[in-house]
């Protein structure tokens, strides 16, 4: 028997990747047990102020001393955390080491931190070394990284799936991030019980991240348009793929069914919290190794160029677009854009993510319908006008989703500045 020939110039391997996953009610004490089994004595939680001022981070501590694994807490974590801040973490971290392994707690802001620090205490070189290209050096971790255990606390990010942190460079005013398969946590302990208190405002710019993560992954660019690499040239995400698909439409299913539950009764529905923390991990199961396009690209500009907007059920110290409300605000006029390239995908993916909606006159609203009326629904700022933006701050903000290739090369119709700009243009109202 022979190996038939391929075409060496398009690609025919797609990769995928996901940690090990405990999840349910009280699963986070069980962490004393499970970081015994990676051989770690010492450990070091990474959260930020208001997660320990719920308790969640000592009520860890206390589940690893039962298990003889000392800890200790850093809660200095940034929400929308920036190279300054991972830099002062990464610090601290250095000088109160060595530690065998960390625990992160939080949303995605702890998690994406504690993968700094797990980075950058494991091998030589500063942060902007590892920063994607062109804005850092993209270099790639230099050999194994330290046990990590992460603990979402919000249902959004999917950081726990995910190899990858995103973090805002202040010099730039630009969010970017560091991706490497290296960088995915070694298990994530999902407890829907600690969202319970979350505000309504905080679970729907959460909530928002899950659907942008499963929307933009299932309508990606397919796996096999790219061309063809080399092993050492494979990227985190390779495009959108058939494993990566079945854990997207699970989610839209789920967040189909207890998002806007979640957003009005969260703080009594356990149904709804634990189908949003499923949702929300099996997206990053998804667009963790498919990618994402043309919202998270536009999301970085508009949140790191925030002037004055100080969303409700946040910290109010200082402006702020929260990730999950940033990714949303363009993602209807987005999904107009690639509708051509996959317009099934497109309608499947309204289906999936509200099956009892109406089916418009032209098959291309219909997915940004679905999520308009379903921002609407659940407080979500109206455009980037709604977040301060104008139309004349549109060429400004164009350069930052424009240094986002990594996620542009996963659009499945590649955008120009041109098409950039009236994407921006066009949302600074959705309705």
């Amino acid at each position: 028997m022979t190996i038939p020939d391929i075409d060496l110039t398009e690609e025919t391997i797609f990769t995928w990747g996901a940690p090990p996953l405990k999840f349910g009610a009280g699963a986070i004490d069980e962490i004393g047990f499970e970081m015994t089994g990676y051989g770690a004595g010492r450990v070091l939680i990474v959260t930020d102020p208001g997660v320990r001022a719920l308790g969640i981070p000592e009520r860890i501590a206390e589940s690893l001393q039962r298990y003889d694994v000392s800890s200790e807490i850093f809660d200095g974590v940034h929400v929308e955390p920036t190279d300054d801040s991972m830099t002062k973490a990464t610090e601290y971290a250095r000088a109160q080491g060595p530690w065998d392994g960390f625990v992160a707690v939080g949303g995605g802001s702890a998690i994406d931190t504690a993968k700094a620090i797990n980075l950058l205490t494991s091998g030589s070189g500063e942060l902007m070394d590892y920063i994607n290209r062109p804005i850092g050096g993209g270099k790639a971790p230099e050999g194994p990284l330290k046990p990590l255990v992460a603990v979402p606390t919000t249902a959004g990010t999917g950081s726990e799936s995910t190899a990858m942190c995103v973090l805002d460079v202040l010099s730039m005013k630009v969010k970017t991030g560091i991706s490497h398969w290296r960088l995915r946590p070694t298990l994530a302990v999902v407890d829907p019980l600690v969202t319970m208190t979350l505000p309504p405002e905080v679970t729907a710019a959460s909530g928002m991240d899950i659907v942008c993560h499963a929307v933009e992954s299932y309508t990606a660019r397919w796996y096999t348009t790219f061309d063809r690499k080399k092993p050492e040239e494979r990227v985190t995400y390779c495009g959108s793929n058939p494993v990566s698909d079945l854990w997207c439409e699970k989610a839209m299913t789920l967040l189909a069914r207890s998002f806007r539950t979640a957003v009005h009764q969260g703080a009594t529905d356990v149904e709804a919290r634990t189908d949003m923390m499923m949702a929300a991990t099996f997206a990053g199961m998804g667009f963790g190794n498919s990618g994402v396009h043309i919202p998270h690209a536009n999301a970085y500009p508009i949140a790191g160029m925030v002037r004055d907007f100080r969303p409700s059920g946040f910290p109010q110290d200082e402006p702020m677009v929260p990730h999950g409300m940033s990714v949303s605000l363009t993602a209807p006029e987005a999904f107009r854009f690639s509708f051509d390239s996959a317009p099934q995908r497109h309608l499947r993916a309204a289906e999936l993510m509200d099956p009892r909606a109406e089916r418009r006159a032209d098959d291309r609203e219909q997915l940004p319908g679905v999520l308009v009326d379903l921002m609407r629904d659940i407080g979500i700022p109206n455009g980037i006008g709604g977040v301060g933006y104008t139309e004349a701050d549109v060429p400004d903000l164009v350069p930052g989703t424009m240094k986002q290739q990594r996620l542009l090369a996963t659009c499945p119709r590649t955008p120009t500045e041109d098409d950039i700009a009236g994407i921006l243009t066009r949302s600074v109202e959705n309705w």
